[in-house]
Formats: C-alpha cells, sequence, structure tokens
C-alpha cells in the first residue's frame, strides 16, 4: 500500500505518492481547487486514492517557525480531518516548515525558470513532505 503526500495551499494542492514498500516519494501532480469548497479536490484525489492504493495520507503542516500554528496551520488541520471522515484513511499532520522553500532552492538550483518552478513548487513541497514522513518511519509504513 502506497502513502500520498500534501503540500496544501489556497489555491492548488501539491501531490506525492510513495512507492509501495515506503522508501521514496514521487511528485504527482497539482490540483486546483478552491479552499472554501473541499470537496471541489474530490474527484482528483479519489482517483488517486483508488487507483494508487492509498493506504495513508501525510498533510503538510505549516506552522510558524517558534512552533505555533497560525491560520494556514488551522486550514491545514482542517481539511486533514475533512479527508480522513471523508476516504476513511489514516490522515497525519507532518511540519512542513521550510519545504516551499527548499523546493524553491532544489528548482533554482537546477536553474528552472520562473514560470517552470511555478507549476511545479507545490509538487515539489509535497515530496519533501513526504518524503520526510518516510525517512521518519524507515520504510516502515
Amino acid at each position: 500500500m502506497k502513502v500520498i503526500g500534501l503540500d496544501v495551499g489556497s489555491k492548488t494542492i501539491g501531490v506525492a505518492i510513495s512507492d509501495a514498500l515506503g522508501w521514496t516519494a514521487q511528485g504527482l501532480t497539482t490540483i486546483y481547487w478552491d479552499e472554501n469548497e473541499f470537496s471541489s479536490a474530490d474527484k482528483e484525489l479519489q482517483t488517486i486514492i483508488e487507483d494508487s492504493e492509498v493506504s495513508r495520507v501525510v498533510v503538510g503542516l505549516p506552522k510558524n517557525m517558534n512552533g505555533s500554528i497560525g491560520e494556514r496551520g488551522e486550514a491545514s488541520e482542517r481539511y486533514a480531518a475533512y479527508l480522513e471522515e471523508k476516504y476513511n484513511l489514516p490522515v497525519v499532520l507532518w511540519d512542513e516548515r521550510l519545504t516551499t522553500m527548499a523546493a524553491e532552492r532544489v528548482l533554482l538550483e537546477a536553474d528552472m525558470s520562473r514560470k517552470k518552478r511555478k507549476k511545479v513548487i507545490d509538487k515539489m513541497a509535497a515530496t519533501m513532505i513526504l518524503q520526510g514522513y518516510l525517512d521518519s518511519k524507515g520504510g516502515v509504513i
């Protein structure tokens, strides 16, 4: 069974998926959605969850640098609760501090244009969130 990683933003959700053994995360797609209507991402997520036989969801939790949870973190917590109920899967919130900045740095080092970075940054951040989770589990998901 695979694990899906989500970088939840106000307009997009970056999606990454693990391999079947839980060792590596790979960027999959970016879903465009309306965060005021959680169900706006359901169709695409449902397809990914079913096709990939997902057994767990990891949602990035954007904490402030001091560890507190602000408005974006609370939004991620609400969405995680929605996902858990909607798909009847365990959902893990994973500290995502600095993942978007790290993803941006990787893409800059790859000399990717700003336009191309904008298209893949969320997927890259989701990959980093999921890989951090997988690494903490040592391949035991």
